[in-house]
């Protein structure tokens, strides 16, 4: 710094005005008796504007030496002269940082005749060394409080430093144990050689670094980041940087495991969901023949019809429990058309009115008028959903009415909300969650005198969760109950023409099929069935012959089964429809499976459409009045 040792004398205006930094004279009661002007430009104060103050008025008020007396205490024992940063207030309000130097003067007695204080502008590289201090802050909470291990070391392979992580990953103490300590003792020497031979050049040295051994011997898998250490120019060390990714290989383990598993349950669905459709086929499917028969005597009718009651309620559960089984697995998905829906609410009355009727209840639903008549959804999955709920109020209600009610709810995306309402017996207000749980029964187990799974509401759950809406119930237990429900709609693109099913058993006229089917009983069954419709029927046992039978006969359907021995359906489908290409007839796929995905893998082999088993006499016609468009 600068300084001007001024006697009493030869202090003049002249050596104001060419210093270059403030020069104030002060006395020995801390009163300023003139100043520069250097000092006027820094503190903005004109000179007349100095007089009558004293060194204290223009510090800044945080300041703890501001006065005379606390400056002149500062200074040590046997010295004149005091040198402090500090802060000022300048006139027009800015804060302006000064090094100021304050030094007293005697006479020949000794006696204090005044203080001269020289002040120079610190201001700037005081907020250099703020923005300094602030940089080196930043870098080292960033390299103290990574979450990885961050480790500097020399050109001599010696660590230098390391953060809180390394130690807490390698077990060593920083201070006494990993500076200055061997690098090699973590990565290995020839990582190591590797590092300080071609790390500025080679980014691919830091792939070979995956493990790093701890001080109790363990290794620990890492991933490693390389980066050099320059100053001035030259490269001094490198820095290592691993993160510890065992939990992310034990996270992508559990991963594979809970994969596999569901890939189990999946497949082990998919065996069941054969193994039990394929028998329930013959079942249902051989009733429908027995019934559809003329010669059958009443009783033995009776009978038949007990047969049908019976498997009908038989396939309910087992449908109940492979739905349910699906949805839980992720092999369930949403098949979104445009649809008629107030078509669906009356196709989900027409299903219960038989049994209302039995029991005198009536039944009503209303759909507020600003209710679209066609929608963009799962028309089946909401009929699902109605169905169940339907079902269980007809179950519980003895007497009195059901009613359910649409309508359009003001928000986006569009939603539309259904409340079923009966008369029934009710549900306990603490049972009103449970319910909704896997076969929970709104009555209990000995003493219910109603027939189900109790799957029904957890599978309406989670068809409304796929659907993007939430189900609930509300009930004092004694009034009845209240099923209310929403769902996520688009707009239907285009109104779907009505299709019109009259008459269609007497239009579809005789066709002639193959149907490609190994199970023996299930050949069975489906041959009476479109015999009796009046078509003419081949039947092959396995994927080769059913391609060895389209080469050879015209024919207008094949009904290909997906499981069959030396070559699946599947296959099959995809070899005729590439031999025959425009020739090649319709194909349905029939499978017991009807699992998530399976449409489109029919789809893509060539297939026109898919239908599930048990095969029921109405599917059949649907299928055959196809032919007809």
């Amino acid at each position: 710094m600068q300084r001007v040792n001024l006697d009493p004398i030869t202090f003049n205006q002249q050596v104001y005005d060419h210093a270059s930094f403030g020069i104030a004279l002060v006395s020995p009661d801390g009163l300023i008796l003139t100043v520069n002007p250097a000092m006027e430009q820094m503190l903005g104060y004109s000179r007349a504007e100095f007089d009558g103050k004293r060194v204290g008025d223009f510090s800044h008020p945080d300041e703890a030496v501001r006065n005379i007396e606390s400056l002149v205490a500062c200074m040590e024992t046997g010295k004149n002269e005091i040198q402090l940063e500090r802060r000022y207030l300048k006139k027009n309000g800015e804060n302006m940082w000064g090094l100021l130097s304050f030094k007293r003067f005697h006479n020949e007695t000794g006696k204090l005749i005044y203080y001269i204080g020289q002040l120079i502008d610190i201001t700037r590289q005081k907020e250099s060394e703020r923005r300094l201090q602030e940089s080196v802050e930043r870098y080292n909470s960033l390299k103290k409080y990574n979450h990885d291990a961050v480790i500097s070391f020399g050109l001599d392979g010696r660590i230098i430093n390391a953060n809180n992580m390394a130690e807490k990953l390698t077990g060593y103490h920083i201070e006494t144990e990993l500076i200055g300590a061997e690098l090699a003792n973590l990565i290995g020497q020839a990582n190591v050689d590797r590092i300080l031979e071609k790390a500025i050049y080679d980014d691919s040295v830091e792939h070979e670094i995956d493990i790093l051994v701890t001080k109790e011997g363990s290794s620990v898998e890492v991933l490693t980041s390389i980066a050099p250490i320059y100053v001035s120019g030259q490269n001094i060390g490198f820095y290592l940087i691993c993160k510890d990714i065992s939990e992310q290989k034990q996270l992508l383990l559990a991963k594979e495991t809970a994969e596999a598993t569901n890939k189990a349950k999946s497949e082990f669905l998919a065996m069941m969901s054969h193994e039990i459709r394929t028998p329930m086929n013959g079942v249902v499917g051989m009733t429908d023949v027995l019934l559809d028969m003329t010669d059958l005597t009443k009783e033995q009718r009776s009978y038949v019809e007990v047969i049908q009651k019976s498997g009908d309620i038989l396939l309910n559960i087992i449908n109940d429990i492979l739905d349910l089984s699906k949805i839980e697995a992720g092999r369930s998905e949403l098949q979104e058309h445009n649809f008629d829906l107030r078509k669906c609410i009356k196709d989900s009355f027409s299903v219960i009115s038989k049994k209302a009727d039995e029991k005198k209840i009536e039944l009503s639903y209303t759909v507020n008028h600003d209710v679209p008549d066609y929608i963009y959804g799962d028309a089946e999955r909401l009929k699902q959903v109605l169905l169940n709920l339907l079902g269980n109020a007809v179950k519980f209600t003895s007497k009195g009415s059901i009613e359910v009610k649409a309508r359009l709810m003001k928000e986006k995306p569009c939603r539309l909300a259904f409340t079923v309402t009966d008369t029934g017996i009710g549900i306990d207000p603490a049972r009103l969650n449970d319910i909704f749980e896997p076969f929970a029964q709104i009555d209990s187990f000995m003493s219910r005198s109603h027939e189900g799974t109790g799957l029904g509401l957890a599978i309406s759950r989670r068809i409304i969760d796929m659907m993007g809406g939430e189900i609930y119930a509300e009930s004092d237990g004694k009034n009845g109950s209240s099923f209310s429900f929403t769902i996520q709609f688009k707009e239907a693109s285009q109104v779907p023409r009505e299709q019109v099913f009259e008459d269609m058993l007497h239009n579809t006229g005789k066709v002639n099929i193959l149907l490609a089917e190994d199970n023996a009983i299930n050949q069975l069954v489906m041959t009476k069935m479109l015999e009796k419709l009046g078509h003419r029927v081949t039947t092959v046992a396995n994927g080769k012959k059913a391609i060895e039978a389209a080469r050879n006969h015209p024919f207008d359907l094949i009904f290909m089964d997906l499981h069959m021995p030396f070559l699946n359906g599947l296959k099959a489908a995809q070899i005729i429809r590439e031999e025959l290409k425009d020739k090649c007839p319709r194909i349905i796929a029939v499978t017991a499976n009807a699992l998530k995905g399976d449409r489109e893998k029919c789809l893509e082999a060539g297939m026109d459409d898919y239908i599930s088993k048990p095969v029921k006499r109405e599917t059949l016609i649907k299928i055959l009045h196809q032919l007809k468009k």
